[in-house]
Order: C-alpha cells, then structure tokens, then sequence
C-alpha cells in the first residue's frame, strides 16, 4: 500500500493515508464510519488499488453487495491477482445470485488461490448451496482434508462451525453438536458463537442475575414499606390508645379537683385570681420555668 501511495503528491498520500487507517480501524466498530471514510479515500484516489479494495470492504460491510463487487473487480484489473475471488463470490450471493456463486467456486481461479483462500472458497460454495435450499449438498462441500486435520489454523474454528451449523440445518443434531464442540476448541479468538449454539442444543438458557435482582429488588422495597406502614399503624394506634387513657385520667383528675375547690370555696378559702401571667400551667411550655404567683388575699 505504502508504494502505491508514493505514486501520489505527498500532501494527497497522507490525506489518502489517514481516511484508509480509519476505514481499517472502524471496520469491525462502526461500519457506516469506516464506509464514509472509504468514499473520502476513493474521492481523492480512485486509481489506487489499495483505495479501491479498502472501499469494497467498507460496502461488504455494510451489505452494499453491488458496489463492493464493483470495487473489487477494479482492484482485481489493476493488480491482477485472485486473492478476491471467495468474497467476489459472496458478493454475488448477498445479491441473491447463488448460482454464479457456485459458478466461481468452480472457475479456474480457485486453484490459484493459497490454502486459505480455497478454504474461504469452500465456505462461500455451501453458503451457496444452502441459499438454495440444499443442505445436505452443503455438507458434502464442507467435506475437506482441511476441516478433517486435527491442526488449528486462523480458518479452522470458521470451517468447524460452518460444517456444524449445515449439519444441524440437514437434521443431523447429534453430529452438529459434536462439531460445534470441536470448533469451541479451535476458536482461539473468539470468532464464532459456538459456546451459545451449544448450549442451545442443550437447552440451557442463560440468566442475567443482575437483571433478575433489578426485578425482585422493588418487590422487596414495595413489602418493607407494607412492613413499615404496618408497624407505624400499630404504633400509632397504641399511641391513641394511650391518649385516650390519659384524656380519661386527666377528666377524672378534673372532676376531682374541681369538687376539692367547691369544697374549699365553701369553707371560706378565698378565692384566687388566675391571669394570664399567673397561669399556674404555663410552665408546662418551658419545664424549667416557675409559674407566676399574682395571688390576692
């Protein structure tokens, strides 16, 4: 790519260069971001062969099959290799045209392709034949002296879950969970969800705890609150239980003390003046306060 480049004015190369890091950089991420970087890179230098494959990526990505296959053919013109060939014919197979497809995956090209360009190739011929509705030929494509190696490559968890995902789809579920198996073990990286479809197999469902205790959290709150409430009502109760009590003491308390001073005022007691200062129960406001005496004889 670097020499490519260095056909360019410097100025435009580093321009070229920065919008092709990004579209490598958020391929994986953000597709949408890395495809509108690649139509920047393609602006400034459509001639570029590495310019027109970083732009038919971005569309693969983003399943705009068409342009992709176009940029793809143009890169393939200016370089003349066939290292795109699989994902050419991918191409024709997200535009709904699975016999030309097969079609590529018997051209005289796959035999220039490495080893792991025709294992690519394999991959996107069952795809093929899947789309069209024959799973069984599927399984039979997959069928390689690579997928029956014991050697794990950077393709092999791929090829394995390939090959179990057709063998489950062709009715053979046994099979297809002992291959998923063996792709877990090949996938190094991560690449595959072969842990999930096993487990689907197995019919074990996984369960978010976090979520489950979001769930039951505000049914708990919701009966402490119940539990609260039922404790302040029978406090609150006994509380007017006990006024009561006290309001009966008090009044009887009040009918005592009222015969004792029309006893008193009988026998010649005299009588006493209460005022607002001389209020004998305001110290009850303030514990510590003495009540004043304005008693006139």
């Amino acid at each position: 790519m670097r020499q490519e480049l260095m056909s360019l004015p410097k100025t435009l190369a580093e321009d070229v260069a920065r919008n092709l890091v990004m579209v490598a950089r958020l391929l994986d991420e953000d597709a949408d971001l890395a495809y509108g970087y690649s139509r920047v890179a393609l602006r400034l230098a459509s001639r570029v062969a590495a310019v027109r494959e970083a732009a038919g990526f971005a569309s693969y990505a983003t399943e705009r099959y068409a342009e992709a296959l176009a940029e793809f053919r143009a890169c393939r013109r200016m370089t003349g290799t066939v290292d795109l060939w699989p994902v050419m014919a991918d191409c024709e197979r997200g535009m709904g045209r699975p016999e030309r497809a097969l079609e590529m995956a018997g051209a005289s090209e796959v035999h220039k392709l490495d080893r792991a360009g025709q294992v690519e190739m394999r991959l996107v011929a069952a795809g093929a034949r899947r789309d069209m509705g024959q799973n069984d030929a599927a399984v039979v494509t997959l069928q390689s002296p690579e997928l029956a190696s014991n050697a794990v490559h950077p393709w092999t968890a791929r090829l394995r879950y390939a090959y179990a995902d057709a063998l489950l789809a062709a009715g053979r579920e046994d099979e297809a969970r002992e291959w998923f198996a063996k792709s877990l073990e090949a996938d190094q990286s991560g690449s595959t969800d072969a842990s999930d479809r096993l487990a689907q197999l197995d019919g074990v469902a996984f369960v978010d705890a976090l979520d489950d205790a979001d769930d039951e959290r505000p049914a708990a709150d919701e009966t402490a609150a119940e539990d609260r409430d039922g404790v302040a009502d029978s406090v609150d109760g006994g509380n007017a239980a006990e006024d009561e009590v006290t309001e009966a003491a008090e009044g009887e308390a009040g009918d005592d003390e009222g015969r004792k001073d029309r006893e008193a005022g009988d026998a010649g007691e005299p009588d006493v003046d209460l005022t607002d200062e001389a209020d004998p129960t305001a110290f009850l406001d303030d514990p510590f306060k003495e009540p004043s005496k304005n008693t006139e004889g």
